[in-house]
């Protein structure tokens, strides 16, 4: 397995070298060795290069990045695809999820309004430039639908689900055309500060078509985001107003729905992950970009998930579950911390 590794990052220095004729003085691979991507550390700069298991992504990614790039800069530089490698500028080693959680007041929130303004800027830029380019739509099979219908099932331990809920409706209201471009999985993970503070997302392997506010969604219903949900509503409210979006009303209830079925995904996976592995340090997850695998992250999510889902007449009958949750995890933290001092 080992040889396979050394391979992999082999070729990648080999076509590096061929592709910028100078030679590459080391590799490092921060989120490890079996991750697609690494950094390349030239005399004078460095690049990331990324070569995915399926190329088809990789090729997705540097279209991309090669049209949004060309007139915004909140995404890395596209440098170059060569033979399934795809290269692109270093934005930076200060990823965003670790910089909002060690940032504080003021601060905090000024780094969370420049995350939303990326993506909303990253989106005009793509309306600009990919509107010829075939990118695949999101989550419109009836079963992918369902599935995340169903992901309310993760809360039925607390308190029972409301036979007030209606799994049609809230399918139907899920399922949305695939018309604007959104990058998926803006989890704050994948975005990072340069050394002037100036923010840029990265990892677009699965960018595709849908409605937009998805995007937003992934950002505020990351279990580490530590910004409040009210806080950040505002924030997207007040981006809101400097883009084309004509229904302003309607996006920011069809962003509600959708933020509260990311959450109930979000809380599906820590649940899952918990029950395999056990709970893990919140620096462990957040220096390895992982599920958040704290209690303190639980109940975070929680709390998102149900501040949303008061929001939206189909998702209210949740808020109980939510709360009852959020106060499970909480009371499960008081218990580790007692347990730790003695």
């Amino acid at each position: 397995m080992a040889r396979k590794k050394d391979n992999h990052l082999s070729f990648i220095q080999k076509t590096a070298e061929s592709h910028f004729g100078e030679p590459v003085l080391d590799i490092k691979t921060p989120g490890g060795s079996s991750r697609a991507s690494c950094r390349l550390l030239f005399a004078d700069y460095s690049v990331i290069a990324t070569k995915r298991p399926n190329f088809r992504r990789t090729h997705l990614e540097a279209a991309a990045l090669r049209n949004i790039s060309s007139i915004c800069d909140k995404v890395p530089q596209f440098l170059g695809l060569v033979d399934d490698v795809l290269f692109q500028g270093d934005v930076g080693s200060n990823r965003l999820n670790i910089a909002i959680n060690q940032s504080k007041g003021l601060l905090r929130d000024d780094i969370a309004d420049q995350a939303v303004a990326a993506i909303f800027e990253i989106q005009t830029a793509a309306r600009a430039t990919l509107s010829d380019t075939p990118l695949p739509p999101l989550g419109v099979s009836e079963n992918w639908i369902t599935s995340l219908v169903d992901a309310m099932d993760v809360l039925k331990p607390y308190g029972g689900l409301s036979n007030q809920l209606d799994r049609p409706a809230l399918a139907q209201a899920l399922a949305v055309k695939p018309q604007q471009f959104v990058k998926w999985d803006c989890r704050s993970g994948n975005a990072a500060l340069d050394t002037s503070g100036k923010l840029s997302w990265f990892d677009f392997e699965y960018c595709g078509r849908r409605h937009g506010a998805e995007d937003l969604a992934f950002l505020i219903a990351d279990e580490v985001w530590p910004v409040d949900p009210a806080t950040m509503l505002t924030i997207v409210t007040e981006n809101l107003r400097d883009t084309e979006i004509p229904n302003s009303a309607a996006y920011l209830s069809y962003l509600s729905l959708y933020t509260t079925f990311h959450a109930l995904q979000r809380l599906t996976l820590i649940v899952e992950e918990t029950r395999k592995r056990g709970w893990r340090s919140k620096t462990r997850v957040l220096e390895r970009d992982d599920v958040g695998k704290h209690p303190e992250f639980a109940a975070n999510i929680c709390k998102i998930g149900g501040f949303f889902a008061d929001r939206h007449p189909l998702t209210q009958p949740l808020l109980r579950n939510f709360a009852a949750a959020e106060t499970a995890f909480r009371h499960m933290l008081t218990q580790r911390r007692e347990n730790a001092i003695a």
